[in-house]
């Protein structure tokens, strides 16, 4: 299974007319936040390929289009917030937003305001384990775990929580965005225990075998 991941910045190389025949292989489109809903609009019309989303700290609305339109969301996407969905055979679930660096805003969370809606998912984790024998394949988060990927601010600090997300129901894969990484000396993938976490930023393909997947839906 082929994945286009994206996260927190356009790419002209992806917002162009040609995209649809230089990347006409893909099964889906997954967006870890901060990008405009136009911008995952057309990718999942001009690739002709589903989209999965969260929203980042930065995607407030409604946003506006330059036809008029006014979007609280992305046409044609699934925002797979606190919820999971089944994707030709992957478990996939998501998880919005950042720590919170200012009160009252929205897709901003405490830790225990993350830890609250990961417990609120757990029956859904153990349902998946009794009929699919394992909780998820792959968790879109907008924000790394803490100390994996993360930052030493407050804003780009990760949620611990995800971490014993990871050791209690491990996904194979956790995708994140949120953290903009320049150097090519700075880690993108880090493995924790069984998860293989991936910095998506601003683009990522990825492919998963079809060993690691429960069949077709």
């Amino acid at each position: 299974m082929r994945i286009m991941a994206v996260s927190d910045r356009i790419l002209e190389k992806l917002y162009a007319a040609d995209v649809g025949s230089r990347y006409s292989d893909l099964d889906l489109i997954i967006g870890c936040g901060d990008l405009p809903y136009y911008y995952l609009e057309f990718l999942t019309t001009a690739l002709n390929t589903e989209l999965l989303y969260v929203r980042g700290n930065h995607d407030i609305g409604p946003q506006y289009t330059a036809d008029g339109r006014v979007l609280t969301g992305v046409p044609g996407g699934i925002d797979i917030h606190g919820r999971f969905v089944i994707k030709k055979g992957l478990l996939i679930a998501g998880l919005e937003g950042s720590m919170r660096y200012r009160p009252g805003a929205p897709y901003m969370y405490s830790e225990r305001e993350m830890s609250l809606m990961v417990m609120r998912m757990a029956p859904s984790f153990l349902w998946n384990i009794v009929r699919h024998g394992r909780g998820i394949d792959v968790l879109v988060t907008h924000s790394p775990p803490f100390e994996i990927h993360d930052g030493r601010d407050v804003a780009h600090r990760g949620f611990k929580i995800f971490r014993t997300l990871m050791q209690y129901f491990p996904p194979k894969y956790l995708l994140h965005g949120h953290v903009h990484v320049y150097r090519q000396d700075v880690p993108r993938e880090s493995r924790f225990k069984q998860t293989m976490v991936i910095n998506v930023y601003p683009f990522r393909l990825l492919d998963i075998p079809m060993d690691d997947q429960i069949g077709i839906e």
